[in-house]
């Protein structure tokens, strides 16, 4: 047989293209539209994706933010959970109301309290200064102001805070509003991500994505218990 040398560099060059489509990781690209965390912090949950959005309640773009994410939230599925960590980056009243929400969180009132906050801060102009103040807002979501300073000042709290804020570090998390999808990516605006609608269109690739493998890790070992069982 006649070696045809055109033939062979046309199929070559169609696996390398083919490749380099694969390695695109589909719709969006790691190291584009979103980073890959290298050194993933702790153990992530076996039976649901994690979803965390890092803000602050002083955070602006973090206000702006948040419609986009309360009708994100209307749609998520059973098996994926959102949590939030408010982070501080070291300023004092950012660590206020960090601290306020861990409290609030820890007393059951944060995600009802949430909207609130922020309409609070930004829409009635109410400025908060000290803790005493902030337990005066929480107090009117059922729990006691006296309740709150005590629980804002206890151990769980500070412990909550030192864990969080480990965590951001942990993640490369140095602006907000960022999200995290099972302490593996990191998603912001910036870049080739153009607004929060692109940005929360990132958050779902990476949940679909995750999400996958987490339902082929479900049907393995339902299937390797199947085999065992007699």
């Amino acid at each position: 047989m006649k070696f045809n040398a055109a033939l062979l560099f046309g199929a070559l060059t169609l696996c390398l293209l083919s490749g380099s489509a694969f390695a695109q990781d589909g719709k969006f690209q790691a190291g584009v539209q979103y980073d890959q965390i290298d050194q993933i912090p702790g153990t992530q949950p076996a039976d649901h994706v994690q979803v965390t959005e890092v803000f602050s309640y002083l955070c602006s773009h973090c206000n702006a933010f948040d419609p986009y994410m309360q009708n994100w939230m209307k749609k998520l599925p059973a098996d994926v959970e959102l949590n939030r960590i408010p982070v501080g980056f070291g300023r004092a009243t950012w660590e206020l109301y960090a601290q306020a929400y861990e409290a609030a969180s820890i007393m059951g009132i944060a995600d009802k309290s949430h909207v609130a906050m922020m309409d609070a801060i930004w829409k009635e102009h109410k400025q908060m200064r000290t803790m005493d103040e902030l337990a005066d807002f929480y107090a009117q979501f059922g729990v006691s102001k006296s309740d709150f300073l005590a629980t804002a000042k206890s151990f769980a709290v500070d412990a909550q805070m030192r864990h969080n804020q480990q965590m951001a570090r942990s993640w490369g998390v140095n602006g907000t509003p960022t999200m995290i999808v099972d302490g593996k990516y990191r998603v912001t605006v910036g870049g080739q991500v153009h607004g929060f609608d692109e940005m929360l269109d990132v958050v779902d690739y990476l949940v679909d994505k995750e999400l996958s493998a987490l339902h082929m890790q479900q049907a393995d070992a339902a299937s390797a218990a199947n085999k065992t069982s007699p």
